[in-house]
């Protein structure tokens, strides 16, 4: 963007968008922010008296091209089911933080923490695109929930319970570090002999359809992981996941209860991979990429934690238990 003093006493703002060149000529020398906002309202045709829905669901058009349709839906979810009429009918002029607090406050009374900072952060995201320089609102504390991490013996008797079926290669998939979503997004030509290259994910848009996603080069999430033989081959004779991410998370809550052990999502397949890995002597790094983790944050402060914490709560009992 840039902002130059024409002759004429006056400011022209310009900026290329979507390869067109956007220009507003102004009466003083703007700051950046409100500059932004000037040239939102103009791609957009928003003004200070749009209310704050319709300003939403223009900001939610605008990033169609660059975020997953999982996003999009989530946006589109939020405006329709979290966001109730009388603050959607705000002129996007008049929002401002206490409304913002009021808003959260009310779901805080029926959505969990991690709802009403999605909400939050989208409120605030819209906010910001229109250039509104406000503060952020209080929010609810984070939910601490103690992490539930399966045994060995756990994925052993799961592993066994659907050898044979459909089911058997997702579950394997699932315990090498496979999202649901990653699973059932492959398909024949990713296997190059028992190398299985991760490049996509099967994810809902925001019509409720299941769409692929590809996943770019640059994202750590595509990579390439060596599978057991015996997984190839079934791969190569049956393909790897003729289910949707949903059907994997119900046969998994159902094989739970016939065996009668700790019910927990598909996703914590994932989080036992990490901690056995991490047991095993794998090094962080290692296991970052092996599972195509952004960062190491959840590692240090999720997966490891609750293992090292179940460690510890064993030990104790047991020092404590040669002292009686």
């Amino acid at each position: 963007m840039t902002i130059d003093l024409r002759p004429s006493g006056n400011y022209r703002i310009r900026e290329m968008q979507d390869g067109k060149t956007v220009s507003i000529t102004v009466d003083h020398k703007p700051t950046t922010k409100e500059a932004t906002r000037l040239i939102q309202k103009k791609m957009t045709g928003i003004s200070d008296k749009t209310p704050f829905g319709i300003a939403a669901e223009k900001y939610i058009d605008s990033k169609t091209n660059v975020l997953s349709p999982s996003s999009i839906r989530g946006y589109r979810t939020i405006l329709k089911c979290q966001i109730p009429s009388d603050f959607a009918d705000i002129p996007i002029e008049r929002i401002n933080l206490p409304r913002i607090q009021s808003l959260i406050n009310k779901a805080a009374n029926t959505y969990s923490a991690k709802t009403v900072r999605n909400l939050s952060g989208f409120v605030m995201s819209v906010c910001s695109f229109y250039g509104l320089d406000l503060k952020s609102p209080t929010l609810p504390r984070k939910e601490n929930k103690e992490e539930y991490i399966p045994s060995q013996e756990d994925i052993q008797r799961i592993l066994t319970e659907v050898k044979g079926t459909k089911y058997e290669v997702p579950f394997i998939l699932g315990t090498l570090g496979l999202r649901r979503s990653e699973i059932c997004a492959l398909a024949p030509e990713d296997l190059n002999g028992n190398v299985l290259s991760i490049n996509k994910a099967l994810v809902l848009n925001e019509n409720n359809e299941w769409t692929l996603k590809h996943i770019t080069k640059t994202d750590k999430s595509t990579r390439q992981i060596v599978v057991p033989e015996y997984v190839a081959e079934l791969i190569r004779t049956n393909g790897a996941c003729p289910c949707t991410p949903h059907s994997l998370y119900w046969k998994l809550q159902r094989v739970q209860m016939s065996l009668g052990i700790h019910r927990f999502p598909f996703h914590k397949l994932r989080h036992f991979f990490a901690s056995y890995l991490h047991e095993q002597g794998f090094s962080d790094k290692q296991i970052e990429a092996l599972g195509g983790w952004k960062s190491d944050y959840t590692l240090k402060k999720i997966y490891q934690h609750e293992m090292e914490m179940e460690k510890a709560k064993n030990m104790a009992a047991d020092l404590i238990g040669n002292l009686i």
